[in-house]
């Protein structure tokens, strides 16, 4: 009985393929559209895993989210560095800088400052140059990303591609003078701004000037040290915001999630590939169920139960569902791997497997639904009828 079924779902090729595409695309949505969205939000706390070694960030009470910068005065550092638990603490300057460019044109950069002495929140990696180089005089390291797009030198000719940064070319910062000595690969940012650091004290030589300048204490907590216990110790000793990392990923994520209108617009895109997609298969599925009452009939009519055509039904269901959901998720993983280099953000973790597989599952229940409902009404009769 289950070839019969296979026969006769495969045997009407052009429904079967309707049925099958439509399938595709709802899971092709389903899953492109959340990864999209995941790997957009995860760009608003990039900055955070980048900088992986501190245990706790501590801040401003006011701050909203990582790029969110309320200045706090210097002293602060010196009264986290005194809370029990606290193994170090350094000091983090972030916040934006207009670099004029060799061509005389402005670009808005995230400038980071890191601490003179262990120089820690370092990007994730070195391509060129050595972090220490920070050290030399008016030292500067870019991110890849920049140095080859947004901050790359104007081409020789017209026409012709943008000649990247490279250690050596110098840049202007707040009309001081930033020497390039090392590209660093680090997580693109929400904006994708390009991305400079330096030292604390330059960054601050750098930066307009502020009474506030400290952004961010970074710190590490003691071995042994419970890091939830240590961020309410800082807080209630400093009366500063002090954050885990996760707590500070999360602060920022749920930020944009209820401020921005990023989320709503992702979810009517999934939505609507959710219910074209489930009409689609829904309509087809049963289109191609009337098309087979007389055979459904005739089996009836031999003494088939209505448990065993329904199970056949379930059975086509489950075979269009499993090779339409494939077919999205692999377009999915194909679209990933040629965006992996751009622009575009893209997160593709296994829970939109998940996500998709439940989709595509309710969409499948749809469609046999309706089909079911019509093959248990049916009299075996109706093969005789002309």
């Amino acid at each position: 009985m289950n070839y019969i079924a296979l026969k006769m779902l495969i045997g009407d090729r052009g429904k079967y393929l309707g049925i099958v595409m439509g399938l595709t695309f709802a899971s092709l949505i389903m899953t492109q559209q959340p990864a999209i969205f995941l790997g957009l939000m995860s760009r608003s706390y990039s900055f955070v895993s980048d900088v992986g070694l501190p245990d706790i960030w501590v801040m401003d009470p006011k701050v909203q989210f990582v790029d969110d910068v309320k200045p706090m005065q210097d002293t602060e550092l010196y009264r986290v560095r005194g809370v029990a638990g606290v193994a170090w603490a350094v000091p983090l300057y972030k916040g934006l800088i207009k670099a004029r460019l060799y061509d005389g044109t402005f670009q808005t950069c995230n400038l980071i400052g890191l601490d003179d002495a262990t120089l820690i929140g370092g990007p994730p990696a070195i391509l060129s140059g050595k972090l220490e180089d920070l050290r030399r005089s008016d030292g500067v390291i870019v991110d890849i990303e920049g140095a080859k797009t947004k901050l790359a030198k104007a081409p020789e000719s017209a026409g012709g591609n943008p000649i990247p940064l490279t250690i050596g070319d110098t840049l202007e910062l707040n009309d001081r003078r930033a020497v390039v000595v090392g590209i660093a690969k680090n997580t693109r940012t929400f904006q994708s701004q390009p991305v400079i650091y330096t030292t604390y004290n330059r960054a601050l030589l750098y930066a307009p000037r502020e009474r506030k300048l400290l952004s961010f204490v970074i710190v590490k907590a003691k071995p042994g040290q419970n890091i939830d216990e240590l961020a309410l110790r800082i807080n209630r000793t400093t009366g500063l915001a002090a954050y885990t990392q996760e707590q500070f990923k999360a602060l920022t994520y749920n930020y944009f999630l209820k401020n921005t209108g990023i989320p709503i617009n992702f979810g009517i895109s999934v939505t609507l590939g959710f219910i074209v997609g489930a009409a689609i298969a829904g309509q087809t599925f049963y289109n191609f169920t009337l098309e087979n009452l007389r055979q459904f009939g005739v089996l009836k009519a031999m003494g088939t139960s209505n448990g065993v055509l329904l199970r056949m039904i379930l059975l086509q269901a489950v075979l269009v569902g499993s090779i339409g959901y494939g077919m999205g998720v692999g377009l999915t993983a194909l679209f990933g791997y040629a965006m992996r280099n751009t622009i575009l953000a893209f997160k593709f973790p296994w829970q939109l497997l998940v996500f998709s597989g439940m989709g595509v599952s309710m969409i499948c229940v749809f469609a046999a639904l309706l089909s079911i409902r019509k093959v248990i009404m049916l009299e075996p009769a109706v093969v005789f009828k002309g």
